[in-house]
Parts: C-alpha cells; sequence; structure tokens
C-alpha cells in the first residue's frame, strides 16, 4: 500500500519530580536536604531511512510518545532520563506543522536526524533550596511538561526521471520495459493508481550508468483542480531532473491531435508548479507499431519547432527503447544535482542523561 501523506501527534516524555528528603544517618548531626533532582522527559526524534518507501506505519499509528523521566530520590539520588524514542520516515519526507503550515524540515538525505519535541525538564530536588538562613527547606519543583506537536508528514519520490501523459499512453509497459518494475498493465485508462519507481542501467560494464525513474498516475485535463487523480500524485515529480513526456500517437487513444495532447499535459504541470515546465523534457511518441502517419509527422514537426528532442517508440516490440534510455540518462547526467554526496548532518543534542550537578554552595547547616 502507498501512503504518501499522514498526520500524526506526539508527545515528549514529562520531567520527573523534584524529590523532599533530609538525610538521616546516625553520627551525622544536621545531615540536610538530600532531595534528588527528576530526571529529564526523552526527546521524540524524526530520522531519515532507506528502510522504508511509504508512510504507510503512520497512517495506522498516529501517535508517538517518549518515556518520561523518573522521579527524584532521597540521598541526592536524580531519577532516570526518559529514552529518546525514534521515527522513522522515507528519505523525500517533509515535515509540516499541522497547526500552522510551516515546512519543519525537508528530509532530502539519508540518515538526516532532527528533534521534532523536547522532553521536559526535570524538576529540582528540596537540596537546591538551601541556603544560610533556610537549612531546612520543603520546596521541591515538579518536573516540566514534555512537548505536544501535531505534524503532517508529506512524501515525494526522489527520481531522476519521472514519466507523464495522458492515462493509457504506454508509461507502465515502458517502465516494466527498461527497468525491473512491474507494474500493472492493461488497456484501460488509469491502470496506474500509485507512483511505480524503477532504476534503468545503461552501458557495459564497467561503465554502467544508471538512474531512476518514475512511471506516474495518468493525468488529464483539470488535474491541478482535481479532476481524475488531481494533484494527489502531480506533487512527485517535482524533485524529479527530467520529464519523459508519452504522446499516443496510434488511433486507439480517442483524441484526434497529439500536439493538443502535449500541451494540455504541459499546461497541467506549469498550472500546478511553473518550475514543471522549465524542467528538461524528452518527447516520446508512443505505440509507433500502429502509428498514426500523420499524428506522427505533426508531433515531429512540433518537437522541432520547440526544439524538443523527440524518441519514437514502441514499447510492445521494442523499437527505439534503447535509444531513449540512452537520451535520458544523457539528459540526467547534465542535470542531476551536483552535490550527490550527503551532507554531514550536525550532531543532534539530546538531554542529559542526569540534571547538571546541584550547585557548591548549598547553605547546609
Amino acid at each position: 500500500m502507498f501512503i504518501d501523506e499522514a498526520r500524526i501527534r506526539i508527545k515528549a516524555g514529562d520531567g520527573g519530580n523534584g524529590c523532599m528528603a533530609f538525610r538521616r544517618e546516625k553520627f551525622v548531626p544536621r545531615g540536610g536536604p538530600s532531595g534528588g533532582d527528576g530526571g529529564h522527559g526523552g526527546d521524540i526524534l524524526m530520522s531519515s531511512s532507506l528502510s522504508h518507501n511509504t508512510l504507510v506505519h503512520f497512517r495506522f499509528n498516529p501517535e508517538h510518545k517518549s518515556e518520561r523521566g523518573g522521579h527524584g530520590l532521597g540521598s541526592n539520588m536524580s531519577g532516570a532520563a526518559g529514552e529518546p524514542a525514534t521515527l522513522k520516515v522515507p528519505v523525500g519526507t517533509l515535515l509540516y506543522d499541522d497547526n500552522t503550515g510551516e515546512l519543519i524540515h525537508d528530509f532530502a538525505r539519508v540518515d538526516e536526524t532532527i528533534v521534532i519535541a523536547r522532553g521536559g525538564r526535570g524538576g529540582r530536588g528540596n537540596q537546591h533550596f538551601a541556603t544560610s538562613t533556610h537549612q531546612a527547606p520543603r520546596e521541591h519543583e515538579l518536573g516540566r511538561s514534555g512537548e505536544e506537536r501535531n505534524y503532517r508528514l508529506e512524501l515525494r519520490l526522489l527520481a531522476d526521471a519521472g514519466l507523464v501523459g495522458y492515462p493509457n499512453v504506454g508509461k507502465s509497459t515502458l517502465i516494466s520495459r527498461i527497468s525491473a518494475a512491474r507494474p500493472k498493465v492493461a488497456n484501460y485508462a488509469f491502470t496506474t493508481l500509485e507512483p511505480n519507481l524503477g532504476v534503468v542501467s545503461v552501458g557495459d560494464w564497467p561503465h554502467v550508468n544508471s538512474f531512476t525513474v518514475a512511471d506516474l498516475p495518468g493525468l488529464i485535463e483539470g488535474a491541478h483542480l482535481g479532476h481524475g487523480l488531481g494533484i494527489q500524485f502531480l506533487k512527485h515529480i517535482e524533485r524529479t531532473s527530467v520529464v519523459v513526456h508519452l504522446v499516443d500517437v496510434s488511433d486507439g487513444s480517442g483524441r484526434l491531435d497529439p500536439v493538443e495532447d502535449f500541451k494540455v499535459i504541459t499546461e497541467e504541470l506549469k498550472s500546478f508548479d511553473p518550475a514543471l515546465a522549465k524542467k528538461p523534457t524528452v518527447l516520446v511518441a508512443a505505440k509507433a507499431d500502429v502509428a498514426d502517419p500523420a499524428k506522427l509527422k505533426k508531433l515531429t514537426a512540433m518537437a522541432k519547432r520547440r526544439k524538443i528532442p523527440l524518441y519514437t517508440i514502441s514499447a510492445v516490440t521494442g523499437e527505439g527503447i534503447e535509444p531513449l534510455k540512452y537520451a535520458i540518462a544523457d539528459l540526467v547526467a547534465l542535470h542531476r544535482p551536483i552535490n550527490l554526496e550527503p551532507e554531514p548532518v550536525a550532531a543532534t543534542k539530546l538531554k542529559p542523561h542526569y540534571p547538571p550537578p546541584a550547585p557548591s554552595s548549598r547553605g547546609r547547616g
């Protein structure tokens, strides 16, 4: 099940209460206050991981808590700190504050870790309240509450190239021919109901180049307004480096003008995000084995006028598949972000396991 959106509620651990106690030992007159501090509550962290590829584990488990801190004890013993909880998300996840809509973090790389809720501070024991004039204090602090947050998670696939086009133009068949992905292929519209990822390799060993391609569900006119599958999957193309636009040039599509098909889908991408229309585009005339010569000629003329590279393929017979793979690989290599190596992530600062030591001037009698 592909789940790309989820809402979660999190609660960091509360701090433990400070203790009120007095030291009573034989041969230790006037032992003074000895109440220990409460432990800090556990933080809640979020980390990106390659072991997850959807947000399904949050859809059915939306509430998460971390351990609270232990209460302080006598003999100046501090309570145990609560253990932090770490939530794993797929690479490509966007974390939003569900109340304000603010983007908190973009997990664009592997093993990025941030603190999304701080645990409460432990309360001080009565040992901290002793002074020269108040040597037997009975004051002590309660632990503070851990932070509570409501977040919205949104997953956007990280692919080098994205296949777009009208429903049933052959996107799923193409990705099944150029990669090991095995999406559902059938002769009806909206066969693909969720994005499919595939890894494509070109060249011979040891000079092998590879890139990832995403097969996105078919678009129709008005998709940016919610028609068809709407914008549910348009967001997944925002991170791609190259757009591979498939146009059906056969008579089986039921649409008469392939140029108009190209313009409609391009306009939908532009309406959703103007930056999508500026991405490098490869135009593919699909179903060449049953192509209408007039449609193919009209699409070729348009591509030539706009200086868009056009490749004629048949995913059924394999015609034109290899040149297309190499063309996409070259374009991806040219426009892929330069910084491919993960940036060093600063060490995440967690709460200390024990409260800081008490001041030296406790004023014990």
